[in-house]
């Protein structure tokens, strides 16, 4: 009877001692949280202020329809011996600015044409010369340019006439003799078109 009992009584402590046993082991073992929660939030400000300090740097400024440019002749020029459709070339004697920010550096080059040409005549007659002015080069764009303020046509491009410096009316021409023009002499024209250009380098 003894053993008997004995084997009751460690059986029922076996069975006493599992369950709290059992019941620690599976305290002990916290839920995980999804692996998502254990990464940190991306740096979004970072990200946004990258973009937008790039669009900042690339950003280009309009050189608005009408703006003046100095110009000055890169060659002498003259009735007596131009030609009509002679090339003409220009430097710009001015840096542009948009905003007080240098778009075009002086120096640029331009360029135009020869549209009528004649020299001293007979009987006193004065020479002739007219030029079409038609474009600045700024890196690898073309600034299309006219010789008076209002725009006239639709474009300065399309009214050949906006593009073209009559030299008579501003004492260019004297009387029986030929037009000539030095190298360097200054020269006003205007922006023709609206025109988007970056920072000058």
């Amino acid at each position: 009877m003894n053993d008997v009992v004995r084997s009751l009584v460690f059986s029922s402590l076996l069975v006493l001692q599992g369950i709290p046993v059992s019941f620690a082991q599976s305290a002990q073992v916290p839920p995980q949280p999804p692996a998502a929660q254990l990464r940190p939030p991306p740096n979004s400000a970072t990200g946004v202020t990258s973009t937008s300090a790039t669009s900042t740097n690339s950003a280009s400024l309009v050189l608005e329809e009408g703006t003046d440019v100095q110009l000055s002749f890169d060659q002498d020029l003259s009735s007596k011996t131009a030609a009509d459709g002679d090339s003409v070339e220009f430097v710009l004697a001015e840096d542009l600015k948009v905003k007080d920010i240098v778009v075009a550096k002086a120096g640029c080059k331009a360029v135009g044409e020869v549209t009528n040409a004649k020299k001293s005549g007979m009987m006193g007659k004065a020479g002739e010369l007219n030029i079409r002015v038609d474009y600045l080069k700024v890196g690898d764009k073309k600034v299309h340019l006219r010789g008076s303020k209002g725009k006239e046509g639709n474009s300065g491009t399309g009214a050949a006439v906006a593009l073209t410096v009559l030299f008579g009316p501003i004492g260019l021409i004297k009387h029986g003799q030929n037009i000539d023009i030095k190298k360097g002499a200054p020269l006003k024209v205007f922006v023709s078109d609206d025109i988007a250009l970056p920072p000058a380098a």
